[in-house]
């Protein structure tokens, strides 16, 4: 990655203008930390501050991967690991700006006629195929739990 400077000690610097993907975005903060600057003046310090956000935001992604299998808000915790992060580490910002990116395009992909009307005819085959299933099932064992079916 070019810093832009090959002295040794030269530290780069984000601009409040960025470009991804040949997209300039204005309107966003620059990339890099945003810990106070007293904390950025000392390295230790900020090092410290750096491996405290990290293990903050680790634990938080943790709890949203337990979270995907579970009745729980999985991928809203997991990204808000990712926003943890993201006040600390560049890598962390260029995924949510992707992310971000990517959800805008989908949800405008959405709501495009064609595509909520394939969406929507979709759903409506997929509830019949599970009405006429449950349908079977009911006609077949009645209202009995699966675990107290005896061999017919």
């Amino acid at each position: 990655m070019n810093t832009g400077s090959n002295e040794p000690g030269e530290v780069a610097v984000a601009t409040n203008e960025v470009e991804v993907d040949g997209v300039k975005d204005d309107g966003e903060q620059g990339l890099g930390s945003r810990a106070p600057e007293f904390v950025k003046a000392r390295r230790a310090l900020h090092l410290s501050w750096q491996v405290g956000v990290f293990i903050i935001g680790l634990a938080i992604v943790g709890a949203g991967i337990v979270l995907l299998p579970l009745p729980g808000p999985g991928w809203v915790v997991i990204f808000g690991g990712m926003a943890v992060w993201a006040t600390e580490f560049v890598w962390a910002q260029l995924v949510l700006r992707w992310t971000k990116r990517k959800v805008t395009e989908a949800a405008q992909k959405a709501l495009d006629p064609k595509v909520r009307r394939r969406n929507i005819i979709l759903t409506s085959i997929g509830l019949v195929i599970v009405g006429v299933i449950l349908g079977i099932y009911l006609w077949k064992f009645g209202i009995v739990m699966p675990w107290n079916i005896k061999d017919q």
